[in-house]
């Protein structure tokens, strides 16, 4: 038995941070159902893949809310939150194998920190664009990918307004905390306040009379 783990949401300034992972004896299952770098996916096939995903393979999802991320980011760095999140995931059925997706332009070193929380009993093989290269991180990539956007759009839903996709380069995120920040003085629930984009507007909108906006 081996796992594949993947993240989304690691860049986004609203939204979660999910970590998937998915468990297997043979990448040929995986590879004939057509995973792929879930990026490369339009959303209409990642959700059917991520259903013949869920119902016939072993899986598991690992979730840190914008709020968690915050918290975590007082003492640790987000590559250590990650980090935890990839351990905690891969450690929640038996394997002898790991093929993460690094996140550090560091891939040794990730490896070996990664190897001292799930145990030396374990393989682990960290690699830059590992989504690319390995069918069970591909899937687990859709796997973390379906399950944040499933919870973009609660959130979109509990404000009903467009909020975007939830990352920085998004106009209609950026413009929607924005608004937010000017009209009630503080964030909005769901988004990262730790990130410097939100802080600046905190700042601002604390120094700022609201006519000045």
């Amino acid at each position: 038995m081996f796992c594949g783990v993947d993240e989304a949401g690691r860049g986004s300034v609203l939204g979660p941070l999910v970590v998937g992972t998915v468990f297997t004896d043979s990448d040929v299952g995986l590879s004939e159902i057509g995973v792929k770098d879930s990026k490369k996916l339009t959303p209409k096939k990642r959700e059917k893949i991520y259903d013949e995903i869920t119902s016939s393979w072993t899986w598991h999802v690992e979730i840190t809310t914008a709020e968690g991320v915050d918290e975590l980011r007082k003492t640790m760095s987000l590559n250590e939150v990650e980090l935890r999140m990839f351990a905690n995931a891969v450690t929640s059925h038996p394997t002898e194998s790991v093929y993460a997706d690094c996140p550090d332009v560091n891939e040794t070193s990730f490896t070996s920190r990664l190897q001292n929380l799930v145990g030396n009993g374990v393989e682990v093989i960290a690699k830059h664009k590992a989504d690319d290269t390995y069918p069970v991180v591909s899937a687990a990539s859709i796997v973390a990918k379906v399950t944040r956007d499933r919870m973009i759009d609660d959130i979109r839903s509990e404000f009903d307004v467009n909020i975007g996709s939830g990352y920085p380069s998004d106009h209609y995120t950026m413009d929607f905390i924005r608004s937010w920040i000017e009209e009630n003085g503080r964030a909005p629930a769901h988004v990262r306040c730790s990130w410097e984009p939100v802080r600046q507007m905190l700042s601002k909108r604390a120094n700022t009379k609201l006519t000045d906006w």
